[in-house]
């Protein structure tokens, strides 16, 4: 898998679209939540893209420090679930941590976390802060990595 770091007016046509019917196809049909996906946030962010036979695999966005928490973060961490098995998001997140501390120049990252996937964030280097809550209907953690 190749991984590509974009800005938003970097993307193509092509490639808008294909994040925002994956981020569908897993967010608001495979896991039934219903909410407002494009959110006016994904033109600050910084795209981070896994292409395996010039197909998208793996996604998040970044977002620098301020844009979105006070520390650097990511969000709508994605992986198709035919693909799930081969540790995309593992590669996605070492991306990610890699492309913050390139382009936003910090290690301090937060993130709200779907509590499911604690364990998978912890392998990481995040740790929980502060209790479980409801974000779009869908339990959530405050998860840290410094």
């Amino acid at each position: 898998m190749k991984f590509k770091v974009k800005r938003f007016d970097e993307l193509s046509a092509l490639e808008v679209y294909k994040i925002l019917r994956l981020r569908a196809e897993v967010f608001i049909v495979e896991q039934e939540c219903i909410y407002q996906d494009i959110d006016d946030k994904d033109q600050k962010a910084l795209h981070v893209i896994g292409y395996k036979d010039k197909e998208i695999v793996a996604y998040t966005r970044l977002f620098d420090a301020g844009d979105y928490f006070k520390e650097a973060s990511f969000g709508r961490v994605v992986i198709p679930k035919k693909e799930r098995q081969y540790g995309y998001g593992h590669q996605l997140i070492k991306e990610c941590v890699s492309a913050i501390e390139t382009y936003f120049k910090t290690k301090a990252i937060k993130i709200s976390a779907q509590t499911y996937l604690k364990k998978f964030y912890k392998t990481h280097g995040f740790k929980q802060i502060g209790e479980e809550y409801l974000e779009d209907g869908i339990p959530h953690i405050g998860m840290i990595r410094e």
